[in-house]
């Protein structure tokens, strides 16, 4: 199971990368992604339904970690294909739009408080009754969308964490707009570098440097510094926190480009050491 999904999860976001690059309208970039997304779905159901799981854990495993994430794409670039396509004209009625859809967020967040912090803690305890099919306790409080669901390739609370890792996307992506919106006419930082890295290594030093509150004593906003990089080193990010999200859920060496940069500066420090 683990190398179907890995092969399909990196096929899936190549094709969307190729998508956003090469498609001009954003409207229609979007539409294309969201069939890609589901056919993707489609396929990912029926590898399920005619292999299965070898034991509760792979299962568990799958719709607590591997599922959401694709479905997670769905429901974000839904989600902003809505805002998108509703969003009215002028600055002002843009901002108070863009605050309301904060505000969905923010009330999903508050209904789901208890869920959300089982799953942020990593907690484990009710993972047989939450991620295994057809497990469900109904005391839990479930969704009643999620007895007319496909009860064959869901489980009582995958839904919930894709909703969760979608609206951490689309929480970004509101923001990043109304962070734009607040500094068009404002100075941008000089540009004296191009970086010629790949986007996926700025983005992990990007959150090292954050987390580490190297910035303004820690105090610092990612956005902030996540734009200073872009105009710094003349480099379009993109979705950086779906990428650090990527980072985050990557298996093997989610840190790959700094143990590069450590075992480098060791490297150049032991050759000269050794003149």
């Amino acid at each position: 199971m683990d190398k179907f999904y890995n092969e399909t999860l990196f096929k899936l976001d190549t094709a969307i990368n190729e998508l956003e690059i090469e498609v001009d309208c954003p409207t229609q970039s979007v539409e294309a992604i969201i069939h890609l997304i589901v056919n993707c779905l489609s396929e990912v159901r029926e590898y399920v339904l005619k292999r299965g799981f070898k034991n509760v854990d792979e299962e568990i495993r799958f719709f607590k970690h591997q599922k959401p994430v694709i479905f997670s794409k769905l429901i974000y670039y839904n989600t902003i294909y809505k805002i998108e396509t509703k969003k009215p004209n002028g600055a002002k009625s843009i901002k108070k739009y863009l605050n309301r859809e904060l505000k969905k967020l923010k009330r999903y967040f508050d209904n789901n408080l208890d869920f959300y912090k089982y799953y942020r803690t990593n907690n484990t305890s009710l993972d047989e009754t939450l991620f295994v099919r057809g497990n469900h306790d109904i005391k839990l409080c479930l969704d009643t969308g999620y007895f007319h669901s496909d009860l064959t390739f869901s489980t009582s609370h995958d839904y919930k964490v894709a909703k969760i890792i979608g609206n951490d996307l689309v929480q970004v992506y509101i923001e990043d707009q109304l962070y734009n919106k607040d500094q068009e006419g404002k100075p941008k930082a000089s540009k004296k570098l191009n970086w010629t890295g790949s986007k996926v290594a700025i983005i992990e030093l990007i959150y090292s440097l954050h987390y580490q509150g190297v910035f303004e004593n820690g105090n610092a906003d990612i956005r902030l510094i996540a734009k200073y990089f872009e105009d710094a080193f003349n480099v379009n990010l993109g979705n950086y926190y779906q990428t650090y999200l990527e980072l985050r859920n990557r298996k093997m060496n989610p840190t790959k480009f700094l143990d590069t940069l450590r075992e480098t500066l060791i490297k150049k420090m032991d050759e000269q050491d050794e003149k």
